[in-house]
């Protein structure tokens, strides 16, 4: 089977969307498939808000696989994906990797008004699957696809190329990974140190970002008096899982997350994890690893507090089970094998998989 996946762009710059994207087609190729990624190149020509860019269109329309998948919903590749595949008349499948959830939709809310319903309109019939992570965001994005096909299937998570180093710090240390972007909520996370001023503690913002948001979150720090807060700057590869090894706490307050992809590795290190309502990791007080809560201030300092006073054995035991937990269901072996079975499917090769809904 051959496979054509296609994203605008894989930079480690852009977060969770394109390493789990390279961790699926590595998968899918250890599974016996033959799977590849087209891209824009970094700092390639390209044209209007859509971002089309004439090589990787050129390149697309060179293409004869079996079948395509495209990553993302607002950018030319998508569009040009799904066109693509509709006139060779093999299927599609898309990703739209969260951006249909309210939130992610008020973000540059006057341009995707008038966007989405021309894509709505472009995509359907022609899109043979739409690809959720999680039965929130089947929830949205059935909203405004009603009558296309869904797969509910998780993201694969890499194992790290090596055992992850944990540090002998004796001081109690709290972290963030990820992109540095209001839905976030890391001004929150910010006030809530605030709130605590805990003697002996530490709270590591990895990440980049815009430079005023960036900016903004600094001077906060330095309002609210939060003491031991370092903005580390980004991380990818063993460095990452190393630092995420290293906290006492994961935590991730976002106003909104399709899947949480730092959530998800920093439990495969086995650090335990403090998230909000508004990302689906529900399972996590069920699994004993970690908290899913409210996100203001005074909820994250009290949650925060909880762990704080934790004993380190008891918070190593809930990493633990937040390890056997992504090891269980989030697999990359587990995940491409099930992406496979909703290939062969579409291909008309296999009957319907308990995951997909019509």
């Amino acid at each position: 089977m051959n496979v054509l996946h296609t994203i605008d762009s894989m930079s480690p710059a852009c977060g969770g969307t394109t390493s789990c994207t390279a961790e699926l087609v590595s998968g899918l190729r250890a599974c016996g498939a033959n799977a590849e990624i087209i891209t824009r190149r970094d700092k390639e020509f390209s044209f209007s808000p859509l971002r089309i860019t004439p090589r990787l269109r050129l390149t697309l329309r060179q293409s004869q696989a079996d079948i395509y998948h495209t990553h993302g919903l607002w950018l030319d590749v998508n569009l040009a994906t799904c066109a693509h595949a509709y006139r060779r008349r093999v299927p599609c499948v898309l990703t739209p990797h969260g951006m249909l959830y309210p939130e992610a939709l008020q973000q540059r809310a006057s341009a995707k008004r008038f966007l989405l319903p021309l894509i709505r309109r472009h995509c359907q019939g022609k899109v043979s699957c739409l690809h959720v992570t999680s039965e929130q965001e089947l929830y949205h994005v059935r909203k405004w696809f009603p009558r296309t096909r869904l797969a509910l299937i998780p993201l694969p998570v890499a194992e790290p190329c090596s055992t992850p180093q944990r540090d002998n710090h004796r001081h109690f240390r709290v972290g963030y990974l990820g992109r540095l972007h209001p839905i976030k909520n890391l001004e929150s996370l910010i006030r809530a140190w605030g709130l605590l001023q805990l003697p002996d503690a530490e709270l590591i913002i990895y990440g980049t970002g815009k430079a005023d948001y960036t900016d903004f979150l600094r001077r906060l720090a330095e309002q609210t008096h939060a003491k031991g807060i370092i903005f580390a700057g980004f991380l990818h590869g063993h460095e990452k899982y190393d630092a995420l090894a290293s906290l006492d706490v994961f935590c991730a307050p976002s106003h909104q997350e399709n899947f949480g992809m730092s959530i998800a590795e920093a439990l495969l290190v086995g650090t335990p994890v403090l998230t909000s309502r508004h990302t689906p990791w529900s399972v996590l007080p069920a699994c004993h690893c970690g908290s899913w809560q409210g996100n203001s201030p005074a909820e994250l300092a009290e949650g925060l507090l909880a762990y704080y006073r934790l004993s380190q054995q008891e918070r190593r035991r809930m990493g633990k089970r937040g390890s056997e937990l992504i090891r269980s269901r989030f697999s990359t072996e587990t995940v491409c094998r099930q992406m496979l079975q909703l290939y062969h499917y579409l291909l008309g090769n296999e009957s319907k998989p308990d995951f997909v809904y019509e």
